[in-house]
């Protein structure tokens, strides 16, 4: 009788902790896709903000048709990438190079860095690229602890029972990308320098002192 009284116990608590287990496991699984879902806003936040920036640059740069050949494509490209974390990765890489070509052009031209739509347009995009570099931490983080009980025993047991696969990072290319990891646009080098301060007039000399000869005439 004690004997079975153990079992039963141990029958329950294995139960309880494979139902707590799986538990976790949707819950984390939710988490990863809200994550995921807050990515692909930030995502579709700044590809909206192309267009304008593109047409703003082509007004002072008319000659630079390849590059702007290039944004437009590569943005075509990265909005319809609606798969897998991996494949917005493998998308997001060309639209970053692409990008950073537009600046890179942008950044010849004085004027165009003091025009008020490309300044708006600016501040715009690196607040998003701020909050794109937060949801990814975020994101990655999740899929990093979900996995990690994927692959762990006793979990990796209530994984396999439950269907529970391995999630993808949302990683890009270490060639395109920040040093956080996200495709970090910077427009520390496109602001307007400040104007040089005037240069003040040379003093004119002082007076002699009253002590002091004059100097002789010229002969």
């Amino acid at each position: 009788m004690p004997i079975l009284i153990v079992v039963l116990v141990l029958i329950v608590v294995v139960v309880i902790g494979g139902i707590t287990s799986y538990n976790r496991f949707v819950s984390q699984r939710n988490l990863i896709k809200d994550a995921w879902a807050n990515i692909d806003t930030e995502l579709r936040r700044r590809y909206d903000l192309i267009p304008n920036l593109v047409s703003t640059v082509q007004g002072y740069a008319t000659h630079e048709r390849e590059v702007f050949e290039n944004v437009t494509k590569a943005r075509a490209m990265a909005t319809s990438a609606t798969g897998s974390p991996g494949a917005q990765a493998a998308a997001e890489g060309p639209f970053v190079a692409a990008l950073r070509q537009l600046l890179a052009v942008a950044e010849n031209y004085p004027q165009l860095k003091a025009n008020e739509n490309f300044l708006a347009l600016q501040s715009e995009l690196s607040n998003t690229e701020d909050r794109l570099q937060t949801a990814r931490r975020y994101y990655n983080g999740n899929v990093r602890e979900y996995n990690r009980r994927v692959q762990s025993f006793p979990s990796m047991i209530v994984a396999n029972v439950g269907h529970f696969e391995l999630e993808e990072f949302f990683e890009v290319d270490e060639a395109l990308r920040g040093d956080a990891g996200v495709p970090k646009v910077d427009f520390s080098s496109l602001s307007t320098p400040a104007p040089a301060a005037p240069e003040s007039p040379e003093a004119p000399p002082a007076p002699p002192a009253a002590n002091e000869a004059p100097p002789p005439p010229p002969a």
